[in-house]
């Protein structure tokens, strides 16, 4: 949704705009073209491969992840949540911002990476940490949780109806060390499915799956409430913009009800907007994303 996200934002020269999950620069790159000359654009992720592709899509050049980083004099990289973009602000002496957006779904490098384990196509390690240098990787927090604990991140998270008979098996085979990869966490939904003849009926029966458990090991939901509640209201200029990109109906009920405080919040838009059906048939993973933004009142 890279047309409608731009409109929303309503760049021009001069903006202070953040990222606050660069990816791969593909919401950055217009941006920074958008607000030149006399712009500013921050870009945040917790996921140091992500900013490392990011510094290459801005200036072409090739960076190592794990640093902070200016590829340009009005372009700032950082190692960061977006929840810690007060500290970022503070570091940059910049008082309040213009814009800010936040795409809360995962980039096609991340799903696609064979050692990230996000994907249930791919075959490495069931890690699915965007930081790997914090927490808990997702097979070693699988095999350390109750098979309440799982049973209550598959339905929270991911509106699993066959969480009852998942989490057990997920527990057993993590602590006795069979679910090392995304492909045995793949295989393992497949067989409480019914074998893969299941890959046949629609979408594939572990995405739910893979985005309960990617949710709970990076906090996600955590860091967008706190996002909405105390980070965006407290570094968003009275008459800034955020946007958000939800892919998931539990963020977007977050964002929603945020968005409803008509105390810190004009809605800059009646209904969330969705991605065209041309879009979804090219891209058929962002056929769940919903944009909404408001107003800094």
């Amino acid at each position: 949704m890279l047309r409608e996200t731009l409109q929303a934002l309503d760049l021009k020269p001069g903006l202070i705009v953040v990222d606050g999950t660069v990816g791969a620069a593909g919401h950055s790159l217009p941006i920074s073209k958008a607000i030149r000359p006399g712009g500013l654009l921050i870009g945040l992720d917790r996921d140091q491969e992500m900013l490392a592709r990011a510094a290459q899509t801005l200036t072409g050049q090739p960076h190592q992840p794990g640093s902070a980083f200016r590829p340009a004099e009005d372009i700032v990289l950082e190692h960061s949540s977006y929840c810690d973009l007060p500290a970022v602000l503070e570091r940059l002496q910049v008082p309040k911002v213009d814009r800010i957006l936040v795409d809360l779904g995962l980039s096609s490098d991340q799903l696609e990476s064979s050692e990230r384990g996000f994907g249930f196509q791919t075959s490495g390690d069931l890690d699915m940490r965007f930081d790997r240098t914090r927490g808990a990787a997702a097979k070693d927090w699988l095999a350390q949780a109750t098979v309440a604990e799982i049973t209550n991140v598959l339905v929270e998270f991911g509106e699993e109806p066959h969480s009852a008979e998942l989490a057990p098996l997920l527990s057993q085979m993590a602590r006795s060390g069979k679910l090392e990869t995304a492909a045995n966490l793949a295989d393992a939904v497949l067989s409480v499915y019914g074998g893969r003849g299941a890959m046949q009926r629609g979408s594939h029966p572990a995405t739910r799956t893979f985005q309960a458990i990617r949710i709970h090991v990076n906090s996600e939901l955590t860091h967008l409430q706190r996002f909405l509640t105390t980070v965006a209201p407290e570094c968003l200029k009275p008459g800034g913009l955020l946007a958000v990109i939800s892919f998931h109906s539990v963020e977007d009920r977050m964002v929603k009800q945020a968005f409803q405080d008509t105390a810190t919040w004009q809605s800059a838009s009646a209904k969330p907007i969705a991605p065209s059906a041309l879009e979804c048939k090219v891209n058929p993973r962002c056929r769940s994303a919903k944009l909404r933004s408001a107003i800094r009142a």
